[in-house]
């Protein structure tokens, strides 16, 4: 398990520097202090210390105090610190998304992309989630669901028609069907698996690690041909598993993937039988 990060690294993540996070946390723990003495503390040399308290005020990170011919910093508290840096990015962001929005030329469909960062496959699919007008269909274990579900309600009451494979009783208020086997999935799926099709034009396909920590395998398509058989494709699995619950179909089991077994399925579950392919 990931050990929690130290207070250091948790500013230099914010574009701290490390001489700068090493003063604040220093004055976090005794305030105030002057520059001298910073540097005696830190093992820095006295210029260097004054030039990291100049970007640090510039931040808002410390508070500069100048008495009896020497200056003395004390740090800003955490909350107002964190609150401040919060509004500067916003208002950067925005800054940003305004004048990137007048050079943004959209570059033609038929596109599909590798993702490799769970956050962004997330935005990936909140994305698609937003900008769906017609249809959601969905395949989503329990936790990918749990992390999307706000994101496919707001849809959901805009109109938006959903569906969607999911692997234990629910109470959404949009269409669900339990998938076949669904027990068997979540214990033999090499991860958390999680499908998004938006309009038959865009899809989303992740595998989540089973700790939910990253993401294994990642796409994205704005191709309308892959993305209409990925809806093709899912909502027959819908279906079935919506015939299997209503126990109709004269028994037949269909042939969804995990009714049916089929080799290549075995072999991703680790359940390869004699007479499979290794």
């Amino acid at each position: 398990m990931a050990s929690e990060p130290s207070p250091e690294q948790t500013l230099a993540a914010l574009g701290f520097t490390e001489l700068e996070t090493r003063i604040y946390v220093a004055l976090l723990r005794r305030s105030p202090q002057t520059g001298y003495g910073l540097s005696k503390t830190l093992g820095k040399a006295p210029a260097n210390i004054y030039q990291a308290l100049a970007a640090l005020s510039l931040k808002g990170a410390v508070l500069l105090e100048e008495a009896g011919g020497s200056r003395s910093a004390s740090a800003v508290a955490p909350d107002e610190l964190l609150a401040r840096l919060g509004r500067r990015f916003e208002a950067s962001r925005d800054a940003a998304a305004d004048a990137l929005a007048g050079v943004h030329v959209p570059t033609s469909q038929n596109r599909l992309f590798q993702i490799q960062d769970l956050d962004q496959f997330y935005a990936r699919a909140e994305a698609l989630i937003g900008q769906a007008s017609e249809t959601l269909l969905f395949d989503l274990f329990p936790g990918p669901l749990h992390r999307l579900r706000a994101s496919l309600e707001r849809a959901h009451r805009r109109g938006v028609r959903i569906a969607g494979l999911v692997y234990e009783p629910t109470d959404a208020a949009f269409l669900t069907s339990l998938a076949a086997r669904a027990a068997f999935a979540l214990e033999r799926w090499p991860g958390q698996q999680a499908t998004i099709v938006a309009d038959a034009s865009e899809y989303v396909l992740g595998l989540v690690a089973h700790d939910g920590t990253q993401l294994l395998h990642g796409l994205w398509s704005d191709s309308p041909y892959l993305s209409c058989m990925q809806h093709s494709g899912l909502s027959a699995e819908i279906e079935l598993g919506a015939l299997a619950a209503r126990g109709t179909g004269d028994g037949y089991a269909g042939p969804g993937l995990l009714a049916t077994m089929p080799p290549g399925l075995r072999r991703l579950t680790g359940i390869a039988t004699e007479g499979d392919n290794p």
